[in-house]
């Protein structure tokens, strides 16, 4: 997109082909950086790059990490904070010069349809320069994390009460899903933080000094975010130890039970283990002694529940 002499390219799940193109031939970048842009196609088997920025003799290089689409959607839809493959993120990269805005992403993000969208209906808007344009895709990319951040503070409300309600193995289990979602979230927002942190301070020529009040705005965002996903993870941490100690409790009150149980019946078995010797006994064959032997055990068994009565384990 091309408005007066600002140029914006955003190249969303190309080709190498179109990757070699456009970085090396169009406007070419350090190899490095080129390593950097292409790392979850060379490592699909491996996260996405942590954010950081780097400046460059003619251009400005960032990478960030927007959240993935599917994890906004199923957190709105009511699913598990978590993911199967353990991650929420992806990987946007971007190159700044005065003039031209490169952005670089392997899925649909929001934050660059909705600036598309913007540009469509106030073109003139991107003559103030890549800077302010990525300031804008920065700008959505943070706003995605309000949705999320609500959604598992209200599971983590849910799991709380469910936590002293009903403990089960399927409720650790999503704690666990939680808790690793949460530590992604925060470390990404830990390192973004440090990237607006250096973008906002003016340290970069190529951001303008009056596009860093923008800049600020976007991270003062962040600085609340990454307290409340620091809340959320002591929170899940909490939980977590909660229900462990509420199982062990009602381990413990089972092994209660079970124990008074044993206790119990263990002088019934004692006396009907003596009278059931195969052995001549003191008045084995007169007519009281099955009755006695009966109400023998019956009164073992009342003085063993009297005596838990007045020690209160009941």
């Amino acid at each position: 997109m091309r408005a007066a002499d600002v140029l914006w390219v955003d190249l969303e799940n190309p080709t190498p082909e179109e990757e070699t193109l456009v970085f090396q031939k169009f406007f070419s970048i350090h190899f490095l950086s080129f390593e950097d842009v292409t790392r979850l196609r060379r490592l699909p088997d491996r996260p996405p790059h942590l954010p950081k920025v780097e400046e460059f003799p003619d251009y400005l290089f960032v990478i960030v990490n927007p959240l993935l689409q599917r994890f906004t959607e199923g957190l709105r839809d009511g699913h598990d904070p978590t993911l199967p493959e353990g991650t929420a993120t992806t990987q946007l990269s971007a190159v700044l010069t005065h003039s031209l805005l490169l952005t670089h992403h392997y899925e649909p993000l929001a934050s660059v349809t909705e600036l598309r969208a913007f540009l469509d209906r106030h073109e003139s808007q991107a003559s103030r320069g890549p800077d302010y344009l990525f300031h804008l895709i920065l700008d959505g990319m943070v706003d995605e994390y309000v949705p999320v951040l609500d959604g598992i503070d209200d599971r983590l409300d849910e799991y709380e009460a469910q936590v002293f309600s009903h403990p089960r193995k399927e409720l650790l289990m999503n704690l666990l899903g939680t808790k690793r979602t949460v530590t992604i979230l925060r470390k990404t927002l830990v390192y973004e933080r440090e990237v607006l942190a250096r973008l906002s301070r003016g340290e970069f020529g190529l951001i303008d000094v009056r596009e860093t009040a923008y800049y600020r705005n976007v991270y003062d965002h962040l600085i609340r975010f990454t307290e409340r996903i620091e809340t959320s993870r002591e929170m899940v941490s909490d939980l977590m130890q909660t229900h462990l100690a509420a199982a062990s409790n009602r381990l413990n009150e089972i092994m209660k039970v079970l124990t008074m149980i044993s206790t119990t019946v263990l002088p019934m078995t004692l006396i009907a283990g003596i009278y059931g010797m195969n052995m001549d006994i003191p008045g084995l064959r007169d007519w009281w002694t099955f009755p006695f032997s009966l109400l023998l055990m019956l009164l073992t068994g009342i003085a063993a529940m009297a005596f838990f009565w007045w020690k209160r384990w009941f």
